[in-house]
Order: C-alpha cells, then sequence, then structure tokens
C-alpha cells in the first residue's frame, strides 16, 4: 500500500474551506487525477459514483461518506485503485488544516507499479492542495 499524507494551512474559516471540499462534484477543478465524476447514487451523506483518473483514462468506482465540516472519506470499491482517500478539515485558530491521506494501491497486474505511483499521487495531492487554498484565499 501506498500511504501518503499531505496538508497545507489556508487563511480562512473552516466553513470556507468546507464550502469549496464539499463540492466533491467539481473534484476535477482541483484534483487534476481526476478527469471526470459520475454520480450512481446517494443516501444521505453516502455517495456511490464513478470517476474516471487520468491514468490512462481508467474507471473507478467509490463509496464517498461525507461528515460535515471535518471529513470527506472516499473508498475505491472497484477499478485500477483499492483503497482509500480521506480529507479532513482541522480548525486551527483563524486558518483551517486541510490534510489529505491516501492508502492505496494498484490491482491486479499493476500492483507492482504502486511504488512507483506513490511520487506521482503525492505530487498531485500537493498541487490539488495548492489549487483550493488558492481558490479560498483569493
Amino acid at each position: 500500500m501506498a500511504k501518503i499524507e499531505v496538508d497545507v494551512k489556508i487563511n480562512a474559516p473552516l466553513e470556507n474551506v468546507w464550502a469549496v471540499v464539499s463540492d466533491i462534484d467539481s473534484e476535477p477543478k482541483f484534483w487534476k487525477g481526476t478527469k471526470e465524476v459520475r454520480n450512481i447514487s446517494k443516501n444521505g451523506n453516502i455517495i456511490n459514483r464513478e470517476i474516471t483518473i487520468a491514468f490512462r483514462d481508467q474507471k473507478c468506482m467509490q463509496e464517498v461518506i461525507i461528515e460535515p465540516m471535518k471529513k470527506i472519506h472516499a473508498k475505491f470499491t472497484e477499478g485500477i485503485i483499492n483503497g482509500e482517500k480521506t480529507i479532513f478539515l482541522i480548525q486551527d485558530g483563524k486558518q483551517t488544516t486541510l490534510k489529505t491521506l491516501w492508502n492505496v494501491k494498484l490491482t491486479g497486474m499493476m500492483s507492482m507499479f504502486t511504488s512507483m505511483i506513490k511520487n506521482h499521487i503525492k505530487s498531485g495531492t500537493e498541487q490539488a492542495m495548492k489549487n483550493i487554498k488558492e481558490e479560498i484565499e483569493r
């Protein structure tokens, strides 16, 4: 499994950060590794969706659980990626810390390349967090 942790401090209250990151349909705007999102079903705070990732336009299924003002947990349930990505929000005075944790691996024959893609995922996550920060702090 590739374990990746990236965080950024954003000069904005938690509510402002939540307004941006909880709009999970806009994920491709910030996360360049996600090309497209298609929601399949929604039951309360649980969303099942199909995402198209930039890696060879592969489709993955996710179950996303939204805990308002706290975290967004995406579990990969089908596709080339197995594992999860969780985004946490932590109020820190007048700032908000946005933290993303990945615990993923590639499936099937591609699993041998998991360690090779770790840096790619980390770099993409750092860029996404920078994009989110810039959007909020404008």
